[in-house]
């Protein structure tokens, strides 16, 4: 079959950074591109993208994401990203010594034979075995930062409070955890937040930190550069020092490893701190704020988690897929391929969308239902095949651990306002969450 080509104005819906923070019109626009076919040609009308197929049936999303020898992650940007930005890439990285549509060298960005050997480096140390090593510092983290919450908001004793979860609980929290496992001091954790934000802000002036509502692609370049800049130069810094005194952190095995009897080069090694760094936490923040909104909206639902905490990670994975934090990543045909009946051409751009295939009725009954009991969850937020979530685990943890706090600590819990989404086609989530509750 031959897939369609986008209208202009649909083309213009799946670039636009605002359609992903109006959340439920962007799955009707997916929910109609997929009816019609599960990839569909995306046209920028103005031509500053260059064509690329949205893939949105989960089906096809998943053929992709298991075929690493038939669909690369390395020849073009890996995340979406305009002309303009890709030759700037490129530009910055060839006075590296290393040209690369990439700023960042990273796991997500890579394939094999590099990939599964940086991926080795630091696999064992993100699975549930090690993990439970640091169980009970998360725990504790996850006390602190409830006790804060208790302690804040309008509303005297045995009164109703009000706050911003994100602002509270979801930011700070899975930042915590992350800062904690890289051995990053907690007085350099709002700067690393600051840093994360601009990387991921895009054009979302809350996030980006640059005040203005419309940014040029020059101006939101500037920006990420500049946060890649500091990263690299605070993470030069933290690795000096663990090779000179070595803990039991992930940054002391990185930056004491070795592939193939050589130690990784800077670009390796910043590229590695930096997406546990920032992925490690924005993403699991998002996921966090999705769970909560739920439970706000649904009183029923939070008094049987409340109730039954078996639930609790049914309501862990649901939020994961509800939320979808990770919104696409890009891929390139290594050969012509035929991807669910719709033939693709060598060197071709695709776009996989979880948010789309996560919404997929095919896969999922009533997608857009949040359901803690939903069975056989096999959502795609995670990846699948060789790029999987690194620290899938970790995250699910984290959220089990929060939520079960949470759930000892909260009577009652309900939306105080609207909710915002981010302006961002790549990292999405909830930028405020206003809630009224009540303490246990």
């Amino acid at each position: 079959m031959n897939a369609p080509v986008a209208s202009p104005a649909d083309a213009i819906a799946v670039l636009d950074p605002q359609s992903y923070a109006d959340w439920d019109p962007l799955l009707d626009l997916f929910d109609k591109l997929r009816s019609e076919s599960p990839l569909t040609r995306i046209e920028s009308p103005g031509g500053e993208f260059d064509p690329f197929w949205l893939v949105t049936g989960y089906d096809a999303v998943m053929q992709i994401s298991k075929d690493n020898a038939g669909f690369l992650n390395a020849p073009r940007a890996t995340v979406f990203t305009n002309k303009v930005g890709e030759a700037f890439a490129r530009q910055i990285t060839a006075q590296q010594g290393e040209e690369s549509p990439n700023l960042v060298s990273s796991l997500v960005v890579l394939d094999a034979p590099k990939h599964p050997k940086l991926r080795r480096l630091t696999q064992e140390w993100f699975m549930p075995k090690n993990l439970r090593n640091i169980e009970a510092a998360i725990r504790e983290l996850a006390a602190r930062t409830v006790d804060k919450l208790i302690a804040a908001g309008e509303g005297g004793p045995g009164e109703d409070k009000i706050v911003d979860f994100v602002k509270l609980v979801s930011a700070p929290y899975p930042l915590h955890v992350v800062m904690q496992i890289l051995g990053v001091p907690e007085e350099d954790e709002p700067r690393m937040l600051f840093l994360t934000q601009q990387m991921f802000g895009g054009q979302d002036e809350d996030l980006n930190k640059s005040g203005l509502a419309s940014l040029t692609p020059e101006q939101i370049l500037q920006i990420v550069t500049g946060a890649v800049k500091d990263f690299e130069a605070y993470f030069e810094s933290l690795a000096a020092q663990r090779r000179a005194n070595p803990t039991a952190d992930v940054a002391s095995i990185l930056a004491n490893a070795q592939i193939d009897g050589e130690p990784l080069s800077p670009r390796d090694l910043a590229g590695y701190y930096i997406i546990i760094a920032a992925a490690g936490h924005d993403t699991t923040s998002a996921s966090t704020a999705g769970a909560m909104l739920a439970l706000a909206r649904d009183p029923e639902q939070f008094a049987r988690v409340k109730a039954d905490r078996s639930l609790v990670p049914g309501i862990v994975e649901e939020a994961i897929r509800w939320t979808t934090p990770v919104q696409h990543f890009m891929r390139t045909a290594a050969r012509d391929a035929v991807v669910d009946g719709v033939p693709v051409k060598a060197g071709d751009w695709l776009m996989i969308n979880y948010v789309a295939a996560n919404h997929d009725p095919a896969q999922f009954e009533d997608p857009r239902r949040f359901d803690a009991t939903r069975p056989a969850n096999r959502h795609l937020a995670f990846g699948a095949g060789a790029h999987q979530c690194l620290g899938l685990h970790l995250a699910r943890l984290e959220m089990r651990i929060l939520f079960e706090t949470l759930l000892d600590r909260l009577g009652s819990v309900e939306l105080a306002g609207e909710p915002k989404r981010a302006k961002s086609t790549f990292v999405g989530g909830l930028k405020t969450l206003p809630l009224r509750f009540s303490a246990a």
